[in-house]
């Protein structure tokens, strides 16, 4: 990774990012297939909605008939932590123009932003919108095209959960974690890895009192509320 901040730089950056698009791609395509998805069903629903863990929720509850406004409400709240991912985005788009903000945070993703925090370690903490541009619109036109090659293969899958595609999702947010964790230079390893911990411990405890979905939000929150404590204190 450069401090070039070009389109061109935004396609080279993102290249090493889509291959966990593709897994996870492949992966919504196999299961939405075989819980009695259409592959185009699948494949809009990833140009569409195009947020991999709601997505995964959406197919699992559709598939049980599951109430409409259940299934939005879930999805809503799953991808409200993209709310705050937009927010903190926000401020370095602040010289682009309201269309520029507003297409790139329409297809932010965690791996996008996460890949945004990184690149801002070597930028000075700059950023521009055809960077962002690029690297949002590789990373959606691979998810697409994962989608749809997973959900032909899973005409051939009976049953998913033998390969442990279940886990896909949790195995990427790892991969994030660790890539954030190694080439964040701004603060310490030993407080970004106990802000994670805080996090991880908070959510367990969240479990145990509310939904997961509910959980998950609540926690996000009071982590980006703890991690600015944290470094407002230093």
């Amino acid at each position: 990774m450069d401090d070039e901040l070009t389109w061109r730089s935004g396609f080279k950056d993102v290249l090493p990012t889509v291959f966990g698009y593709i897994g996870i791609g492949l992966a919504f395509g196999i299961i939405a297939k075989t819980s009695r998805f259409s592959v185009l069903a699948a494949v809009l629903m990833s140009l569409i909605v195009y947020g991999g863990s709601a997505q995964f929720v959406m197919v699992s509850m559709l598939a049980v008939h599951s109430p409409l406004g259940a299934v939005v409400l879930s999805s809503a709240l799953i991808n409200a932590r993209m709310g705050l991912m937009s927010m903190t985005v926000a401020p370095l788009l602040q010289q682009e123009s309201l269309f520029q903000n507003i297409t790139a945070g329409s297809l932010l993703t965690d791996e996008t932003f996460a890949l945004t925090m990184n690149k801002l370690n070597h930028t000075g903490r700059t950023l521009h919108s055809s960077w962002l541009h690029a690297a949002n619109l590789a990373a959606y036109l691979v998810w697409a095209l994962a989608t749809l090659v997973g959900a032909m293969a899973g005409q051939l899958i009976p049953d998913p959960d033998i390969l442990g595609l279940d886990f896909a999702v949790v195995a990427m947010f790892i991969g994030l974690l660790y890539l954030q964790v190694i080439t964040d230079r701004t603060h310490p390893l030993v407080k970004q890895v106990g802000i994670a911990v805080f996090v991880a411990v908070l959510m367990v405890i969240l479990m145990r009192f509310m939904a997961g979905n509910l959980a998950i939000l609540a926690a996000t929150v009071l982590g980006c509320l703890f991690g600015m404590a944290v470094s407002r204190h230093d």
